[in-house]
């Protein structure tokens, strides 16, 4: 038993971002990035968020915003192990998860009065989705899969004819995370041309983890003790080759084969942690030209664990792991060009590798995410207006950083959509933005601690959203 090497291992559970932005961010706020995401040298309401240096252009008085995004994402992870031919009849598997928000709204407010302006914004800033695995995740069942190689195994070691080389499995995993975040600030107009802001934001985690690996079943086939090949439990000869080591790592990983083949195994684990990150903001603004710039500060929280059950044994309940939000800064540009017509760009950086993550995961990130955005809006007629824009996502990940649930792709997105001026005081913004991904491969010398093993993670994503603003 001392050649029997089985790991179970979870994935490192935290369920990136369903919008657009960093590992952890939303940078996707509004209906007005939805239809435009470049929107970092924003004057609009949205600027709140965006460039909250730029509020300072709009008129006195109070402006608020409104707005509900509607995201659909599936995540694939396509797994090649050479053990799975013993349930698919192909070492390949393909685990698929879909992921889901159809209601995330937010909200701005502005109060502005001579050469002053107070922002407050409430979002949900990071996560934002559920992600649903019907069929477990490669890294459930490639310890699973490993079970008739553990039967033969006991069999040699009680000198019987014990074999077995097939498995099925009932394995169900399901993530969820959120970030809310209540943003409050000032803004101060220097003099026609420069404005400044300070602010906060609190950012409140709240992240939960549900699962399950149960009814596991082999073909047990034994003259000796009497098995036919039939799909059975093998609780027994598990519970046999638990007392036949005496490593304790192995013996854990066993008991847990034993409870997915008897009263199964479960998780039911919630996670929480609030923080607060400094925010500072300039806007430059010269005839038809602005430009903003935003610099957040690394949020700093750990999230605790509150965990009902885990026969894992992975998520004691109390623990604290690191879950810090990384620093980002913004720049933006935008012209008019003509009265009616507008083009914009900005860049984004995430300083991942400054953030700490759970198991250290930030050493296996390159600096950290860069993103690219253009945007146009034409005005053809003073009732509405239309425009579109993309972002370029490029992360700077290693194998290493990415896992079952928390895998990061490269990316662009094109967002289209406009704005109808209903009243002088009443607009209403719709969009829709579609995310391309590109595939990561990522090959493993020792998948399960036992054979080599290729992953190759997808995603496709959509978002729809609609807003209205309004002042007074």
């Amino acid at each position: 038993m001392n050649k029997i090497k089985l790991s179970i291992v979870i994935a490192s559970l935290n369920v990136s971002a369903i919008f657009a932005g960093g590992m952890l961010t939303n940078t996707n706020q509004s209906a007005h990035f939805v239809r435009n995401p470049s929107r970092d040298a924003s004057t609009d309401i949205d600027a709140a968020y965006t460039n909250p240096a730029g509020v300072i252009k709009l008129s006195e008085g109070f402006h608020f915003s409104v707005n509900n995004q509607s995201a659909f994402q599936t995540r694939t992870i396509t797994t090649t192990f050479e053990p799975f031919m013993m349930s698919e009849n192909s070492p390949t598997k393909e685990f698929e998860g879909k992921a889901s928000a159809p209601i995330v709204p937010s909200v701005f407010g502005v109060y502005r009065t001579g050469d002053w302006a107070v922002i407050a914004h409430v979002a949900i800033v990071g996560g934002g989705g559920k992600a649903t695995f019907n069929e477990g995740l490669p890294s459930f069942e490639s310890g699973i899969s490993l079970t008739p190689g553990i039967i033969n195994n006991v069999g040699q070691m009680l000198s019987s004819d014990l074999t077995a080389n097939r498995y099925s499995l009932d394995a169900y995993m399901r993530g969820s995370s959120f970030i809310y975040g209540a943003q409050l600030g000032g803004v101060y107009k220097i003099n026609e041309i420069f404005s400044a802001y300070g602010g906060f934001r609190l950012n409140i985690v709240n992240n939960r983890y549900e699962g399950h690996l149960r009814n596991l079943k082999v073909n047990l086939t034994s003259a000796d003790i009497g098995y036919t090949g039939a799909m059975v439990s093998p609780k027994d000869i598990l519970a046999t080759a638990i007392m036949g080591t005496t490593d304790l790592q192995e013996q854990a990983s066993l008991e847990l084969l034993r409870k997915a083949s008897d009263e199964g195994a479960y998780l039911d684990c919630s996670q929480s942690g609030w923080g607060v990150a400094p925010i500072l903001g300039v806007n430059f603004s010269y005839d038809k030209l602005n430009i903003g710039a935003k610099y957040e500060f690394k949020t700093n929280l750990n999230v605790e664990n509150k965990t009902k059950i885990d026969d894992t044994g992975m998520f004691k309940h109390g623990v604290n792991t690191p879950h810090d939000i990384p620093a980002l800064i913004t720049l933006g540009a935008s012209y008019k060009i003509l009265p009616q017509l507008m083009v914009s760009a900005g860049y984004h950086h995430f300083f991942d590798s400054d953030a700490k993550m759970d198991g250290g995961k930030q050493r296996y990130i390159n600096g950290g995410t860069n993103e690219y955005l253009a945007g146009i809006e034409f005005q053809p007629h003073r009732l509405f207006l239309v425009s579109g824009g993309f972002q370029i996502t490029r992360y700077g990940v290693k194998d290493e950083y990415q896992s079952d649930l928390n895998f990061s792709l490269d990316s662009y997105t094109i967002g289209l959509g406009g704005c109808v001026f209903v009243s002088p005081t009443v607009k209403i913004n719709v969009g829709y933005f579609w995310t391309t991904y590109s595939d990561y491969t990522r090959e493993v010398a020792d998948y399960a601690k036992e054979y080599p093993g290729t992953d190759v993670f997808s995603r496709t994503n959509k978002v729809f959203s609609a807003g209205v603003d309004f002042s007074f």
